[in-house]
């Protein structure tokens, strides 16, 4: 399971552009105006090998006329109490402020690792700039540039340092299965209704980390281990911003898993946070089945179930080959169904498939739909082959990788799912140098 990283500091220090130069992305909205960020971002990032989470919070701030400054702040705290390494940013160029020395207090009451980076420190000439900073009292601290990322990879460096890639060999070879979704959509109610009389047997596995807990489930000849996500901790400082909290829980449930199923409301449709949801666990690439509930309380016509359908996948675009069940878990409509496609997803998601029936079926098919020719130069493809990941990846062999553009990715993607079983699961296409 991943480490989880809270980036925190008063506005406008450039924790957003720091967030966007870890994840490699745009996902944080960068602008001088201070207090732009106000929702929280998570992404994933990657350093001499280990990957971590990021979750990039709001500037905090005090006594302002701002009337998300209470909001802000309950999620800030949040974020460092789920994080195990917090990167407290300040601004280096206009040295120490009441707030920076507000906030330093603030992050000294928690039992947390603290990185203190020091932003905006361009280049060699403004180091004596961060002197003053040695009065916070938090160390090790770094002069970085979010901007350039100067100073970013001695700093990053000995954040991975404390980190250990995750060791799984004590858990069970049983698939592991997580039931994520927004609050109040019917998840402790699918797990009471899969676990039955059986819910109080609990078994902690060692070698996982921090309170992960698994649940044996044998029935109707399925056998899985369910991630508890159920009885997630509720804190009391927290029990007013449950919506944030369960986006941070939930990510530690499908990191912890192999197929999720994802709840949603049927009465209150494919929201913002369901789509937050699935693309966490698609960037994860675990398997996924989409789990419509209370389908009861819908007014049917003789197509509802199918436009449905058809409106959530346009908001998933472009994976859409995800299955969607519409349930009713307290008369247990489909719960047999819901069991039948996770493990269905989960044959799916570990299939291999040989090196010479790949190349078998994707060589004549490259050949009749070659990539396009770019700058005068054709793609000529070589050799496909599956990689040992523990999700599907394929390489395929060419001489000029660099000109394969997206669109051809997709193509190649979308014959794979046509010729093969990949109904829910993430698949990576690389194209590389022979």
């Amino acid at each position: 399971m991943r480490n989880i990283v809270a980036i925190v500091g008063r506005p406008n220090v450039g924790k957003s552009t720091f967030f966007n130069r870890l994840t490699g992305g745009k996902a944080a909205i960068v602008d001088s105006t201070s207090g732009v960020t106000r929702d929280r971002h998570y992404g994933i990032s990657d350093w001499n090998g280990i990957e971590f989470s990021v979750i990039d919070t709001g500037g905090w701030v005090l006594e302002s006329d701002d009337i998300f400054e209470k909001e802000i702040h309950k999620q800030v705290s949040l974020a460092i109490d789920e994080a195990d390494v917090i990167i407290f940013m300040v601004n280096g160029s206009e040295g120490i402020t009441i707030l920076d020395e507000e906030v330093a207090l603030m992050l000294k009451r928690y039992d947390k690792r603290i990185i203190l980076a020091i932003n905006k420190i361009d280049n060699t000439v403004h180091i004596p700039l961060s002197y003053d900073f040695y009065k916070l009292g938090i160390e090790p601290m770094y002069c970085i540039s979010s901007i350039n990322g100067s100073g970013t990879g001695d700093l990053l460096d000995d954040l991975v340092s404390g980190f250990t890639k995750e060791n799984i060999s004590e858990i069970s070879d049983l698939p592991k299965l997580a039931v994520v979704g927004r609050p109040n959509v019917g998840k402790s109610s699918l797990i009471n209704c899969l676990l039955g009389k059986e819910r109080n047997i609990v078994t902690p596995i060692p070698g996982t980390t921090r309170d992960s807990i698994y649940t044996p489930y044998k029935l109707f000849g399925f056998e899985f281990l369910l991630v508890d996500t159920a009885g997630l901790r509720k804190k009391g400082k927290i029990y007013e911003n449950i919506e944030f909290y369960s986006t941070l829980r939930a990510i530690r449930a499908i990191e912890n898993s192999d197929i999720c199923l994802l709840m949603i409301d049927a009465t209150q449709g494919f929201e913002a946070q369901d789509i937050n949801i699935f693309s966490i666990i698609e960037k994860n690439r675990k398997g996924v089945v989409i789990v419509v509930n209370k389908w009861d309380l819908i007014n049917k016509t003789t197509n509802t179930s199918r436009d449905y359908e058809k409106f959530i996948k346009a908001k998933l675009s472009p994976f859409t080959d995800v299955p969607i069940i519409f349930t009713s878990v307290t008369s247990k409509q489909r719960i047999y169904k819901v069991l039948e496609t996770t493990n269905k997803v989960y044959q799916n998601r570990n299939q291999k498939i040989k090196t010479s029936e790949l190349n078998r079926f994707f060589l004549p098919l490259i050949e009749e739909n070659p990539p396009p020719v770019v700058k005068g130069k054709k793609i000529k493809v070589k050799y496909v082959t599956q990689l040992a990941t523990s999700f599907p990846a394929f390489v395929f062999f060419c001489n000029l990788p660099q000109y394969v553009p997206e669109s051809y990715k997709r193509f190649i993607e979308n014959k794979l799912r046509e010729h093969y079983s990949f109904s829910g699961v993430p698949i990576e296409i690389y194209f590389r140098n022979k």
